[in-house]
């Protein structure tokens, strides 16, 4: 029997990458700390992408958006993750399909005594009723969500672009943690098959000089680079493949 943690791909992330801003005691007494999850996915992604992009595994810096249900985007420098959005649980980080991601943590005490909840039943609506679901009123599926707005649906037109908007955020800022990119991939359902979030996201980093090819970014679930070749950054899709990932890392123990 082998046990493949989702958490073990992050656990070369940096002690200023994975310690909260909370007194030393938590992490020292119970291990608060970021652990980040999805890492099997950005694991073989990122493997994948040098391979495509023909990188040097030793001197790289790739972003990994995976984006379906849950999502979340790491930063994966040399072959090592050294950030990734996802916390202690898989909660923080990007706005997903019934979650929450990042929030002012006072929220939570605050809902609590206007609503009357528990401190259990508001972590419940976050997981489970908030995200693009709480948000349009409409559903946690993505195309769900595109096709309200399409028909005029203004709470789910506005769902898709805070979305967007806090993918391509944190894409940024995991530009700036390395100093630099070489490789953003998309992956997960959502990333590989919806060229709308892809152009969202590729939107907010003209200043880089990334221009996707709109033929192949319209292909959907392919294992493609969707940039143009003039492209200063290359924009890949990579369906991700767990179960082989998962099998390797038995392999290599076994």
């Amino acid at each position: 029997m082998v046990a493949v943690f989702d958490t073990a791909f992050h656990q070369t992330m940096p002690k200023e990458a994975y310690l909260y801003g909370i007194p030393h005691e938590y992490y020292d007494k119970y291990k608060v700390r970021r652990y980040g999850f999805h890492g099997t996915s950005h694991s073989y992604v990122s493997g994948r992408a040098m391979e495509i992009g023909g990188l040097d595994p030793k001197n790289s810096k790739i972003i990994v958006c995976h984006l379906g249900n849950g999502a979340s985007v790491s930063a994966v420098k040399n072959g090592e993750s050294i950030d990734t959005s996802m916390g202690m649980t898989p909660l923080e980080g990007l706005i997903m399909g019934t979650r929450s991601g990042d929030l002012d943590p006072a929220i939570l005490e605050f809902i609590s005594k206007k609503e009357n909840l528990s401190l259990e039943e508001v972590t419940n609506i976050l997981n489970k009723k908030s995200g693009v679901l709480g948000m349009s009123g409409v559903s946690s599926d993505f195309r769900d969500l595109e096709e309200a707005a399409a028909a005029g649906n203004e709470r789910a037109e506005e769902a898709l672009k805070v979305y967007g908007y806090r993918v391509a955020k944190y894409v940024g800022s995991y530009i700036a943690a390395m100093n630099g990119v070489d490789a953003i991939v998309f992956t997960a359902g959502l990333g590989e098959n919806d060229k709308n979030i892809r152009n969202t996201v590729a939107a907010h980093l003209g200043f880089l000089g990334v221009e996707l090819d709109q033929e192949l970014n319209s292909k959907r679930g392919q294992e493609l680079v969707i940039s143009k070749p003039e492209s200063k950054v290359k924009v890949m899709v990579i369906p991700t493949n767990e179960e082989l990932a998962i099998c390797r890392e038995t392999v290599a123990l076994v």
